[in-house]
């Protein structure tokens, strides 16, 4: 009943969750990227990066493609479509250009946003106006400067 003799060999776990993916400054990867954890972007990617994590890009990142992700902090560039479910916050140094899909927004001053941005989500209701379930608002060549 209790052997010593343990004849299944143990397997190693990995929490794919909390271990970063890391594209380092000076290296540049063209192709598709899809993971289930986080990413620090400081390098250049050209393609695809797909994950269901956190998407971080250090100011001398650059993204040129399509990203599909959670959230995103941004401090360098990025060109093409983005697609978040969450919350995209760019830094004072970010440069996004391309159309941008997400749910909010957040922008320090002296980032540029120049996208045509769709936001999505549930609008709280002013004390006049009767509640509204879902926004789909567009707008149409956004050009934000913030100073």
């Amino acid at each position: 009943m209790f052997s010593s003799d343990n004849k299944k060999p143990k397997q190693a776990t990995m929490e794919t969750t909390t271990q970063q993916n890391i594209i380092a400054q000076g290296t540049k990867i063209v192709g598709d990227i899809a993971s289930q954890g986080p990413f620090r972007i400081d390098g250049t990617v050209e393609g695809n990066v797909k994950t269901s994590g956190k998407i971080v890009v250090g100011k001398s990142g650059f993204i040129k493609g399509t990203l599909q992700g959670e959230n995103a902090d941004f401090e360098g560039k990025f060109s093409g479509k983005l697609i978040l479910s969450g919350t995209l916050s760019l830094k004072s140094t970010a440069h996004i250009e391309g159309e941008v899909h997400i749910s909010k927004l957040a922008v320090e001053p002296g980032a540029t946003f120049n996208a045509t941005c769709s936001m999505k989500g549930t609008v709280k209701s002013l004390s006049n106006e009767p509640s509204k379930p879902e926004l789909a608002s567009s707008a149409t060549q956004q050009s934000v400067q913030s100073k």
